[in-house]
């Protein structure tokens, strides 16, 4: 372990590693952006990465640290082993963008990971603390690419035409030289697929169900924080169990039901079945943080001669606006973004939601950017809300952890 624990051990061995998720980031990056295919070499990645590393426990400026690492992905780059491997397609200037974009973050990032750490014999303390600043690169890395690439490939999808799309699959770079005609999906959309009429239903629906929600939720998860009966603890224990049923087991009795009494292909029906799946995790987040609030508050309002009605109008709900906020809006995005019991019990296309509305461009005669374009309709607005509510939705999710 004692070797282990050596700056000139950990250092290269890190270096090699940041290096691979450098590369193979800039070869993702690079490919979208050019539609030529980069892909990262491992020799070229080991030799860099272990150089990188060296460099920064060897030599105290950083400007001249940085500079050796960008001529050394320079010159690999124009070698067999190259720690990114780019088209010749991409010339003198593709290979200097990606040499840039390789030694950066890569020289960097090990500088971050390596900062106090010598170059002979490391503490524990140093040496966790270089793993774990590794770890934690690589998983913003890891996980924003998990997000990011998928959004991208579905936005600039959805700015191409059929026949940018046949000619090159990989080519995800668009030209800014046509204008708004790169939004002529979107536009053919509304224009010819009534998503104006999706969007609508899907809005007054989800509303709807915050609502409904709510009026149940509240009520039930104050009985549950607050009052004293019998099977409380049970209850309480058993709130999430509805929610823990997966959705596809109930499809079908669902269908049958809703089929029987005329409520399949009715907004009142979706209405209906909406609440089922929210309120349990509704219930459980309210609960929690009511238990949170100070119990001396309320009882001081019903020695004033409210009734427990009135605390919970008047006392409880302003405390729990955070909560209410970020339960709102958790609601919100699980009717917004429900499919199935939505394709199951709709076939009207005059009462589409917006994610129905979708499914049905999912098909060999609608061009694939059309379902791009409609998958990116169907994120944003979610994605703004939930941006701009950001400091409720944190607050609300952390505030009934700690009692007092």
């Amino acid at each position: 372990m004692s070797v282990v624990r050596n700056g000139f051990v950990t250092g290269p061995v890190l270096g090699i590693l940041w290096a691979l998720v450098v590369a193979t980031t800039v070869a993702v990056v690079m490919s979208f952006s050019t539609g030529e295919a980069l892909r990262p070499g491992l020799i070229g990645c080991t030799v860099l990465g272990a150089l990188a590393a060296v460099v920064k426990l060897r030599i105290s400026s950083e400007f001249l640290g940085g500079l050796i690492v960008a001529v050394a992905a320079g010159v690999l780059l124009f070698t067999p082993i190259s720690a990114v491997h780019v088209s010749d397609a991409l010339g003198l200037p593709g290979h200097l963008i990606t040499a840039v974009f390789l030694a950066v973050p890569l020289f960097f990032g090990l500088s971050l990971m390596l900062r106090g750490a010598p170059w002979g014999q490391m503490t524990r303390h140093e040496w966790e603390e270089a793993v774990i600043r590794f770890l934690t690169g690589f998983g913003f890395v890891f996980f924003t690419a998990v997000v990011a690439i998928p959004f991208y490939v579905m936005v600039m999808t959805s700015l191409k035409t059929q026949g940018q799309l046949l000619a090159n699959p990989l080519d995800y770079s668009i030209d800014l030289t046509q204008g708004w005609s790169l939004f002529r999906s979107y536009q053919e959309l509304f224009a010819d697929f009534n998503f104006g009429r999706y969007m609508w239903t899907s809005f007054y629906i989800s509303v709807i169900t915050v609502l409904i929600t709510l009026l149940f939720s509240v009520p039930g998860a104050y009985a549950v924080a607050r009052l004293r009966f019998k099977g409380q603890k049970a209850l309480s224990r058993s709130i999430l169990l509805v929610y823990m049923v997966p959705m596809i087991v109930l499809a079908l009795p669902i269908y049958i039901a809703f089929s029987m009494t005329g409520l399949r292909n009715t907004i009142v029906g979706i209405v209906m079945i909406y609440p089922v799946t929210t309120i349990p995790v509704a219930l459980y987040m309210l609960q929690g943080y009511f238990r949170g609030l100070p119990a001396e508050v309320e009882e001081a309002g019903l020695m004033d001669g409210l009734n427990r009605l009135q605390v919970i109008w008047k006392i409880t709900l302003p405390l729990s606006l955070p909560a209410m906020v970020s339960v709102s809006l958790y609601v919100f995005m699980i009717a917004w973004n429900e499919f199935l019991l939505a394709f199951m019990l709709l076939d009207d296309p005059s009462i589409f939601t917006l994610t129905r509305g979708i499914a049905s461009l999912n098909s060999s005669e609608i061009p694939r950017q059309h379902l791009m374009a409609g998958a990116v309709i169907a994120t944003l607005p979610v994605m703004i809300l939930f941006l701009g509510l950001e400091k409720f939705m944190t607050k609300g999710l952390t505030a009934g952890s700690v009692k007092g």
